[in-house]
């Protein structure tokens, strides 16, 4: 039976692809946001699915609807508080994401890095060789009637993933992350805790984070990694190449055969090792598994590529010194010839007063470094920390761009440049490939 849902926030890079779930599955929906363009509407707008301005009136003429809350919004919001008053079925997006749970075998991916790449992977890999739904935090979702799985991102942020009780979790790593909700590790890994807690048949961990060991669950837990004696899904003979890594997988002896993936870096064959424990564990074929993760096309704003003149630009979504690390990791091995030059926007004050000199230590992998101002939140509009705070901590400085003045990357010629940042680094990424086209030579 159809339902009818309103989204309140549905561009949000989770109630997006929520949206897009339910409207595969046959359901009515709709919702609101705000009016600037975000890459996530786009596949909204290809399903054919309205997108409102906020307006209080939105929910007097959908009465009939399930309201769905974005995780942003507090009761004073002009819907949320209209809906309220309205007396109308309201609720919230982890409550909405846990009814899918609830519907097919779900395999939830969290950790404070890597959670997007994953279960992008995760997701390819499966809709190849079973009936698939999943929730990608990228913008990307797909739903399919009577699913065999359900691939979902469980974010950790302010404890949104607490209701999720999924079949399987893969858990990539715990770092202390959002200072502005967490107080420090510890109190980032109790969350993680109570959510393996909840997990009903298995747990994949990755086996060289400390924080994922002595879980304390009451499910098996599979440990991936390189470290024989210690990680069940042992992988081995890692090879890196230009064009990706190849490597071998065996699990508590049992050799899995080679597998390859066409992405870059060492953290992307952790990755690939969970996808593989995941499908080994529920019985697919993995000579299906092995033939898909070769056809692996990425998610958005993960390493996502194109190439103006001789310069190679890179987009990605690393706002943390770890994954900083991994992405200038991975442009070194596709591109070990070229200078690596890193555009960093810094993500909210909070962030850059708990790991300024993370930050300066993980750029410094970098040949060439530039940053932009840092980018706040509506939760913080001002700080006390600068760009230039981290400028100051690199050994050999860094320049701080103005979003009217990118001219100085012009000097960088047969380069990578890699635009990194969760706020609008790209503005800086436009305004630069912006240049470059007035700098092409005249050919007439």
């Amino acid at each position: 039976m159809s339902e009818k849902y309103y989204f309140i926030g549905i561009k949000g890079t989770g109630m997006g692809p929520l949206a897009q779930i339910l409207h595969d599955q046959g359901n009515e929906v709709l919702g609101s946001d705000i009016d600037q363009f975000t890459y996530t509407q786009a596949p909204l707008e290809q399903a054919g699915i309205k997108i409102l301005p906020f307006d209080a009136n939105n929910v007097l003429d959908n009465q009939d609807a399930i309201f769905i809350r974005g995780n942003a919004f507090e009761d004073d919001q002009v819907e949320v508080q209209a809906a309220l008053q309205a007396g109308v079925k309201m609720i919230s997006y982890p409550e909405a994401v846990a009814q899918q749970i609830d519907q097919a075998t779900t395999i939830a991916v969290a950790g404070a890095h890597g959670k997007t790449s994953t279960t992008g992977l995760l997701s390819h890999v499966f809709k190849n060789v079973a009936k698939t739904s999943y929730l990608i935090g990228d913008g990307t979702g797909h739903g399919v009637a009577n699913s065999d799985f359900f691939v979902l991102e469980a974010d950790e942020y302010r404890r949104h993933f607490a209701p999720y009780h999924p079949d399987y979790a893969i858990l990539t790593n715990i770092d202390f992350d959002h200072p502005d909700y967490y107080h420090d590790l510890a109190d980032v890994r109790s969350a993680f805790v109570d959510f393996a807690k909840g997990v009903k048949k298995g747990i994949v961990a990755w086996g060289d984070d400390p924080s994922l060991q002595n879980l304390g669950v009451d499910v098996p837990v599979y440990y991936y990694g390189d470290q024989a004696g210690r990680d069940d899904f042992l992988i081995s003979d890692v090879k890196k190449t230009t064009s990706g890594s190849t490597f071998s997988v065996s699990f508590k002896g049992q050799d899995l055969g080679e597998f390859a993936i066409p992405i870059f870096g060492q953290h992307n064959v952790y990755n690939a090792t969970a996808v593989i424990a995941v499908a080994y564990l529920e019985g697919l074929d993995l000579a299906n598994v092995r033939a898909h993760l070769l056809t692996y096309p990425g998610v958005k704003r993960r390493f996502s590529e194109k190439k103006v003149q001789d310069i190679v630009i890179i987009d990605d979504y690393a706002h943390h010194p770890t994954e900083i690390q991994a992405t200038i990791d991975a442009a070194q091995q596709k591109y070990p010839t070229k200078e690596i030059v890193a555009v960093f926007q810094p993500h909210t004050f909070t962030r850059v007063i708990a790991y300024k000199d993370e930050f300066a230590q993980a750029l410094q992998a970098a040949d060439t470094v530039y940053l932009t101002p840092i980018f706040g939140s509506a939760r913080e509009s001002k700080g006390t920390v600068s760009a230039q705070d981290i400028a100051d901590a690199l050994p050999n400085g860094a320049v701080v761009l103005k979003e009217d003045d990118v001219s100085p990357l012009l000097k960088h010629h047969d380069a990578v440049l890699v635009f990194m940042g969760a706020g609008d680094i790209q503005k800086y990424e436009y305004a630069y490939e912006k240049l470059l086209g007035q700098t092409l030579p005249d050919l007439n």
